[in-house]
């Protein structure tokens, strides 16, 4: 008899219990929390009432607050932690993991101060685990709902690729491979930071046709960054790329479309961070895309409008007119 398929995701906010329960349906799964009493929540009703309310998770879903436990016997490793967290999980893990298990992310977000993807960082803290990430146009509540969608899981090796492609795959939730890593893993952090300017402009009430040139251009802008990092340019028109860029700038339940809109009503970051109970990436990845774009020499207008707000150094109202005073050019220009 051939044994399941064991798989371990780290992380129970959101998105990493949404794809946990996923999986359940496919293999042996344990999710890992760092609270014990929402472990015991998601073994006893099948909820995780603080990140997504009464939605049922797949039955056959484990939890448990114990790393060592979590990992026990693990074939597939999903890192569902946020960026900032990554690093210090990792290394939590690399004692414990078995050797060569794949260890994908679902984290959309760069390292500060190294600038790093999150790939490349379990390269550095995991190294000899073939590393990939899962991304695409996914609000979890709709998934878990069971509504279609889609997402692509990307690797260096499309053997390996492939050969997870079921784990995450259901009837409504299709997934695709993709060998560009590094296109599709920088859609992700990249469109979230234009989803806090297209937040800012339904804040002000700019209306829809606003909404639609922040979307189109800031798709140049992370195309054009992506691209100079090593990403190939078709990824950034794909599910990793436009696909999730669309869905954080137009769904109310986008956290970083959130953190626009109530930028543009006046609070303060401190005062939104502190009130929110997920991570919205785009606040600390705008710092480092405009480090970034000045390594590279990529000009982001919209970007640098953001990362002004999100420090303070302008308001909202400031950002909307300081986009006004730059001359357009050619639309296919590449600065």
């Amino acid at each position: 008899m051939i044994r399941r398929k064991r798989v371990c995701v780290l992380g129970g906010g959101s998105w990493g219990t949404t794809v946990a329960s996923l999986i359940a349906a496919n293999a042996s799964t344990t999710l890992w929390l760092r609270n014990a009493e929402a472990a015991d929540e998601i073994n006893r009703e099948h909820r995780n009432a603080r990140y997504l309310g009464d939605l049922p998770l797949h039955k056959n879903l484990r939890a448990t607050a114990s790393l060592e436990e979590a990992l026990a016997d693990c074939d597939v490793l999903v890192m569902g932690v946020p960026s900032h967290a990554m690093r210090e999980t990792l290394k939590a893990c690399a004692p414990i993991l078995r050797a060569w298990v794949p260890v994908i992310s679902l984290a959309k977000g760069l390292e500060q101060g190294s600038h790093l993807r999150m790939t490349q960082i379990i390269n550095e803290e995991l190294p000899g685990h073939p590393a990939g990430v899962l991304a695409g146009p996914n609000i979890a509540r709709e998934v878990l709902q069971g509504l279609a969608a889609a997402a692509v899981i990307a690797m260096t090796d499309e053997q390996v690729a492939r050969a997870l492609q079921p784990l995450f795959g259901s009837r409504v939730f299709r997934v695709y491979t993709n060998t560009d890593v590094i296109g599709c893993e920088l859609g992700g952090p990249l469109k979230n930071v234009i989803a806090i300017s297209a937040g800012m402009g339904d804040g002000l009430g700019v209306g829809h046709n606003t909404r639609s040139l922040v979307i189109t251009r800031g798709l140049a802008e992370i195309t054009r960054l992506g691209v100079a990092l090593g990403g190939r340019a078709e990824s950034f028109a794909g599910l990793t790329g436009l696909g999730d860029l669309l869905t954080t700038c137009m769904s109310p339940l986008s956290r970083n479309r959130q953190v626009g809109e109530r930028l543009a009503l006046g609070e303060t970051v401190p005062q939104i961070v502190t009130s929110m109970h997920m991570v919205a990436e785009g606040i600390k990845t705008s710092t480092v895309v405009m480090e970034l774009a000045a390594q590279y020499q990529v000009t982001l207008p919209i970007a640098a409008e953001v990362c002004g707000v999100v420090k303070g150094e302008r308001t909202v109202m400031q950002a909307f007119r300081g986009l006004r005073r730059i001359a357009p050019g050619s639309e296919h220009e590449a600065a």
